[in-house]
């Protein structure tokens, strides 16, 4: 059980697949924070969990809701 969950409403013009949306949170976090917060290695850690993504496709948009469960201290949760 995490002790934070980080939950973030998501809108996107067009069709987007959640593999793209993991994709893109990855990519655009890669080498923010340095390695002490590298998504990858917090998952290998048992620090940050799966990251799951409900999303559905309403009037040619994407709309949804990623939720990123974290056992970080408060602090670190939210950076």
């Amino acid at each position: 059980m995490a002790k934070y969950l980080v939950r973030i409403r998501v809108e996107v013009n067009g069709i987007v697949e959640k593999h793209d949306i993991i994709g893109a949170i990855f990519g655009q976090t890669e080498g923010l924070f340095g390695e002490q917060f590298d998504l990858k290695a917090l998952q290998e850690k048992g620090r940050i969990g799966r990251i799951l993504i409900n999303s559905k496709i309403v009037d040619g948009k994407t709309v949804g809701e990623i939720v990123i469960p974290s056992n970080l201290d408060r602090i670190e949760t939210a950076l």
